[in-house]
Order: structure tokens, then C-alpha cells, then sequence
């Protein structure tokens, strides 16, 4: 699996915004196969900090309908990292 394909995107709420406030903590989407170690060598080498640990949970797509039709949006994967004393990944949040 390619390394870049690992680390989908960044998950900006509020509840992740106070994990890294307070935890040193990120929250990224990720793909769905990646185990913990692949997750931490992806973030380690893309963004050039120190990996504590990784803690992972899998979500199920839900059911979602418009009108007369009816589908599922996708599973996906949260990963929730926690970085090293004084370590921090410049994001660009929007406003």
C-alpha cells in the first residue's frame, strides 16, 4: 500500500480541535485496510514528527435517501494520533 494513499484527509470538528489543544492529538480519515503501524510510518514520514500511539475505529456507512431513492454513504476509518512532546503538524483550518 502507497504511503501517500494511507491518510485520507484531516477531520476538523471541534471535539478534534480540543484533542489537540489539550492532547497533542490529530484526527485523519484513513483508509480503511491500514493497520495502526502502517498509519503511524505514513504520518511520521509525511508530516516529519514523532508518532506516541495510534488508537483507531471503524464507522459503518449509514443508509441515506433523497426523494423516491436510496443508498449508503461509505465505511470509513478515524485514526486519532498522538505526537510526541513539543512535536505539531502545521494544518490549514478554514474559518
Amino acid at each position: 500500500m502507497d504511503i501517500r494513499n494511507i491518510i485520507r484527509k484531516p477531520i476538523v470538528t471541534e471535539k478534534a480541535s480540543i484533542l489537540k489543544e489539550k492532547s497533542n492529538k490529530y484526527t485523519f480519515v484513513v483508509d480503511k485496510e491500514a493497520n495502526k503501524f502502517q498509519i503511524k510510518q505514513a504520518v511520521e514520514s509525511l508530516f516529519n514528527v514523532r508518532v506516541e500511539s495510534v488508537h483507531t475505529a471503524n464507522y459503518a456507512g449509514k443508509s441515506k435517501r433523497m426523494g423516491a431513492r436510496s443508498g449508503f454513504k461509505s465505511d470509513w476509518k478515524k485514526a486519532i494520533v498522538k505526537l510526541s512532546e513539543g512535536q505539531e503538524i502545521q494544518m490549514v483550518e478554514e474559518a
